[in-house]
């Protein structure tokens, strides 16, 4: 149990830093966007914002369920990557639908990547409402 604990806990870890630098990086792009908001074309500006931190969380969650599935595939807990992505998948986005499961070995490791996908979904969210908040002030002023 301890191990699993372990390895699940430094599994999200790194899960969760991979998120926040991915998210950090992708401020720093997009403060490099000019804000002013002043042109004509700023419904460009705000589709060029709003898809670059779409595809940036996107692009993050894939990176994590893929890793999710290779820590699966390494451990044994999973014989195969394609049964191990649609686990991790099904594990990080909390649908678990049941239909594959893990040895009793792996059940608290597995479940630390649904507490993964929890907390990083809310940091998604977060981002992206501050995001959308600071466009709907740029749009008023």
């Amino acid at each position: 149990m301890i191990v699993q604990i372990l390895l699940g806990s430094l599994m999200l870890v790194t899960c969760s830093a991979t998120h926040i630098l991915i998210l950090l990086l992708t401020i720093n792009i997009l403060k490099r966007i000019d804000l002013s908001w002043r042109t004509d074309l700023h419904v460009l500006k705000n589709g060029a914002l709003l898809t670059t931190a779409f595809l940036a969380v996107v692009f993050s969650h894939t990176v994590q369920v893929w890793s999710w599935a290779a820590a699966f595939v390494l451990l044994d807990a999973i014989p195969n990557l394609s049964d191990a992505i649609y686990f991790s998948l099904v594990t990080y986005t909390t649908l678990g639908y049941g239909d594959i499961i893990v040895s009793s070995q792996f059940r608290i490791f597995a479940a630390m990547a649904a507490v993964t996908g929890l907390l990083n979904f809310g940091l998604s969210t977060a981002f992206l409402v501050g995001l959308f908040s600071r466009i709907l002030q740029g749009l008023e002023n």
